[in-house]
């Protein structure tokens, strides 16, 4: 057997530290195409001269794309065999990647716990994305439901961590150089509103919606490298609880931040990602709609040039969000496919 069929729950083990292949350089071709399957617009992440003239280096990598392709890295080893990625918490982006970087992974098998069914378990892993220097430019948790193997196996050390809330403040801007808001050109950016502009409870319906297409789902996977079965095969699908393929979520959340723009223009780094989970599922042929609202506001100890908003982004599918869709109750909104909790930081 020189094949692998992937890991299941009872192949993982607490502590465990797992290095993931295969590195992936990063080009500005990638970029052009990650822009071409969302259309995002944030200006830094477009203009190397907008980019350059308020402090990076050159246009940097969208945060999310950074995040596609370290996320894809671990996908082989954790989760193969995955009946649903369940969350996010404790994300942090830490330093611009610029094209042409090459990135890898590393995950640690932080927490184990076998689900009542005895057919499943969750799996809890720390991931960094590294840089071919050893620099951290990206860490984050998931957890992710798993198959077992064999469903009369047992899993001895089972533990589930306790995770913070959300990344506390004093931990945000270190991905993001000193920025010269002088420089900062709000028209080409695409919009006026500045960090002081927003204030908690405030809501944005983002009006316009995007609707999925199978191709542009399925080439969105395999840039990330993604390798899930339950988005690429169509025939076991069918035999599946939905019969379909699922949509990868990360595309759903780079959808939404794509959507966001219109609202949340200059509010182009995510500086850490609090927490996430996947509503409902999302096929081609769905349209996303999303709304945010604004849960929190941080200024950065020590710059007066950014500051920090806590966003919350929901998307809908086939549902615009002017009644602004989420919880009804301890329940979500059928229409509702992700909620996501980040921060996000813009020019003051």
């Amino acid at each position: 057997m020189k094949t692998s069929a992937g890991r299941f729950f009872e192949d993982f083990r607490l502590g465990e530290v797992i290095r993931h292949a295969t590195p992936r350089t990063v080009t500005a071709g990638d970029a052009a195409l990650y822009s071409a399957l969302y259309g995002t617009r944030f200006a830094v992440q477009s203009s190397d001269v907008l980019a350059a003239q308020i402090g990076y280096e050159r246009s940097p990598l969208d945060d999310l794309l950074v995040f596609h392709v370290v996320f894809g890295k671990t996908v082989p080893d954790i989760s193969l065999n995955a009946v649903a990625n369940l969350g996010y918490a404790e994300g942090r982006f830490l330093k611009p990647v610029y094209p042409g970087e090459t990135l890898s992974a590393v995950s640690e098998v932080i927490g184990l716990k076998e689900n009542s069914n005895g057919k499943t378990g969750v799996v809890y892993v720390r991931t960094r994305g590294l840089r071919s220097d050893g620099a951290e430019v990206l860490e984050y948790v998931r957890w992710v439901m798993v198959k077992k193997r064999d469903e009369a196996a047992s899993v001895a050390d089972q533990h589930v961590p306790q995770l913070a809330d959300s990344v506390e403040p004093s931990h945000l801007g270190i991905g993001c150089p000193p920025i010269d808001v002088e420089a900062y050109d709000f028209g080409l950016a695409g919009s006026p509103w500045r960090w002081g502009d927003f204030r908690i409870g405030e809501r944005i319906d983002h009006v316009d919606g995007m609707t999925v297409e199978e191709a542009e789902h399925q080439l969105a996977t395999r840039l990330y490298q993604n390798t899930a079965r339950v988005h690429f095969d169509q025939h076991a699908a069918t035999g599946s609880r939905f019969g379909r393929r699922l949509i990868y979520g990360g595309h759903v959340i780079s959808l939404a931040r794509a959507l966001s723009f219109n609202g949340l223009g200059n509010a182009f780094h995510i500086a850490a990602i609090n927490g996430g989970r996947h509503g409902a599922p999302l096929f081609a042929g769905d349209t996303v709609y999303c709304w945010s609202e604004v849960l929190d506001t941080a200024e950065l100890e020590g710059r007066s040039d950014m500051g920090a908003l806590r966003l919350r982004t929901i998307a809908a599918k086939n549902a615009p969000c002017t009644g602004f869709p989420g919880r009804n109750g301890s329940e979500y909104d059928p229409a509702v496919v992700l909620d996501f909790d980040y921060w996000a930081l813009l020019p003051r």
